[in-house]
């Protein structure tokens, strides 16, 4: 009987053509492996999601960042609360430590802050030369006080939707409202999750 031997197979090396070409994944471009914490995976994955469906626009010049590994800072935290009047010897008890970064900082790779200019927004307790937190991850609704560019121009107003009408509302009568009309760029950069000013 005759047999026919079947051509040799080859296997492994590289193969011409064969896997992922660069550039072909959701940003088109080049990827690195990197290593992130399990708990913080969710958070940037939203960061990520944001940064892809935002339009394409560079953060303002202006903003700054969280550190990205921030040394724990504690401070006393007393189990009273202080009363503006006669100080009570009870509030010598130190019930806990804070740590601000987590008190102010919900989600640090979608957080930056800016410092606020002008009046605007001082009836929502936004003062000129304040710092502002700013969370890019957090879902914009209405009423939200956000950062937003209107044809290219930074503010911060309280957002409004409503009867099929966009607005950022001022929170100072003296200053009046926008109301996007057609053809108006509005690009919202998140929303104000906590302001921080000194006290004069």
């Amino acid at each position: 009987m005759n047999e026919t031997r079947p051509k040799s197979l080859t296997r492994g090396g590289r193969r011409e053509g064969a896997g992922r070409k660069p550039g072909l994944g959701p940003w088109g471009e080049k990827t690195i492996p990197v290593r992130i914490p399990l708990s913080q995976k969710q958070n940037v994955l939203a960061f990520l999601h944001r940064q892809k469906t935002q339009p394409a626009a560079s953060l303002p010049a202006e903003a700054w960042f969280p550190a990205i590994e921030p040394v724990r800072l504690s401070v006393p935290l007393f189990s009273n609360r202080i009363a503006a009047g006669f100080p009570s010897p009870a509030d010598d008890y130190i019930e806990n430590r804070l740590d601000l970064n987590q008190l102010l900082i919900r989600n640090p790779a979608a957080t930056f802050f800016l410092k606020v200019k002008g009046h605007s927004m001082k009836n929502a307790g936004i003062f000129d030369g304040d710092t502002i937190v700013v969370d890019r991850s957090i879902d914009i609704r209405h009423h939200h006080i956000v950062v937003a560019a209107v044809d290219g121009e930074l503010t911060v107003k309280r957002l409004s939707m409503e009867q099929g009408k966009t607005r950022l509302v001022a929170e100072n009568p003296e200053f009046p409202d926008i109301e996007l009309k057609e053809g108006q760029e509005l690009v919202i950069w998140g929303v104000v999750t906590n302001v921080i000013h000194p006290v004069k």
